[in-house]
């Protein structure tokens, strides 16, 4: 009752200020301001930015919204360095250009966005750089600082900022033996850890799956997938974390991924692939300030880690985040059946199991198919 007594006082209160014949205008103190994202990752090769600005204008904000100048500067100079204790030692100028698949759904303005981005080479296995004739596409050096620096409008302000590399992290995943084990006795499901046995420098991991399967027309192979998330979570740097993939998830999972031609023949697994992300701790406070408040007052601070001159405004974050991917296939030779990505058990279960048994799996793992001994779920 308390409540709804407040609340009455409250649109009491905002019709008598609607009847007022004083005009309210609202761009009276608007302050021009950048909004900046970038996310460097050892992994990738092309490294974008988004710089836009935030707007104001007569009429429907949603309609500005739906028109592209009214997000963009007229002019931007950006710039990516890389320092090694205490010095550059690369200086990238970034290029624009155009994405296309923003959702045209959305409040904004799409399918076209316009990026920034420099180039380099991929990390290789184990943050092992990369090198290239050219030194300012080798890798990006994972114990280096990355500073960032826009000028916008040919010296009206700049934005800046800089990060660490997140570095170091590494999985069990990585063994060519780690194998997925989602079922024991038949209708009988358990769950296999996917760790993070040491997170490096991150603040803040999460875990993936992507699952591949085959469908089979004829001499016609499709291949299907469908992306498995593990879990998001803080963590300590240098720490381990571990996410659980559950294999009764697992199977329901490939159930609601298989298509409805009746037409197949058959179904057989193909790979997983284990992707597990670390963030900089810049990225954990952003994301974490840009969480939904569980604050009746709904109050809640802001964050960034860019600065900008002459008074002008800036949002957004400048981090960083490691990614690092293992691709664990069904099978890979006959000379090395020892290795699968689930084991045997699983395999029977996704073929003979009450969930997923009726869709057609079978095995065509070396394992499962030694002449004389193959098992009652092997593919003919």
């Amino acid at each position: 009752m308390r409540f709804l007594k407040y609340l009455s006082i409250f649109v009491a209160g905002a019709l008598a200020l609607s009847s007022c014949e004083e005009d309210i205008i609202l761009d009276g103190d608007f302050v021009e301001t950048a909004v900046v994202y970038g996310l460097l990752d050892q992994a990738d090769s092309i490294h974008m930015i988004k710089i836009t600005r935030a707007f104001i204008g007569p009429g429907s904000a949603l309609d500005i919204a739906q028109i592209p100048d009214s997000s963009y500067f007229e002019q931007v100079e950006a710039t990516v360095s890389e320092v090694v204790n205490g010095q550059v030692t690369r200086t990238w100028t970034l290029q624009d250009t155009l994405v296309q698949d923003k959702d045209t759904n959305g409040l904004f303005y799409g399918p076209e966005q316009k990026a920034f981005y420099f180039k380099t080479l991929p990390t290789g296995p184990l943050e092992a750089i990369q090198t290239s004739s050219n030194p300012m596409l080798s890798s990006l050096i994972p114990t280096a600082t990355y500073r960032f620096k826009a000028i916008i409008n040919g010296g009206e302000f700049e934005v800046s900022g800089q990060t660490e590399l997140v570095h170091g992290m590494t999985s069990p995943a990585a063994s060519q033996n780690f194998t997925f084990k989602f079922a024991d006795d038949p209708g009988e499901y358990i769950s296999t850890g996917v760790a993070v046995s040491n997170t490096g420098n991150s603040h803040i991991t999460s875990a993936h799956l992507d699952v591949l399967f085959n469908e089979h027309q004829g001499s016609t192979i499709t291949e299907k997938s469908f992306r498995w998330k593990l879990g998001e979570a803080a963590a300590e740097p240098y720490t381990s974390r571990t996410y659980s993939a559950v294999g009764r998830t697992f199977y329901d999972l490939v159930k609601a991924n298989i298509s409805n031609n009746p037409s197949i023949d058959k179904r057989t697994f193909k790979a997983i692939r284990v992707i597990l992300t670390g963030g900089a701790e810049e990225l954990y406070n952003y994301m974490s300030v840009n969480s939904p408040s569980s604050s009746l007052a709904q109050s809640k601070p802001t964050y960034t880690n860019l600065s900008v001159t002459n008074g002008k405004r800036v949002v957004g974050i400048f981090s960083s985040r490691q990614t690092v991917t293992y691709y664990k296939p069904f099978y890979t030779s006959p000379q090395q059946a020892y290795i699968r990505a689930i084991d045997k058990k699983s395999t029977r279960e996704l073929c003979n199991g009450p969930i997923t048994g009726f869709y057609l799996f079978c095995s065509n793992h070396p394992g499962d198919n030694v002449v004389g001994q193959e098992e009652s779920f092997a593919c003919n």
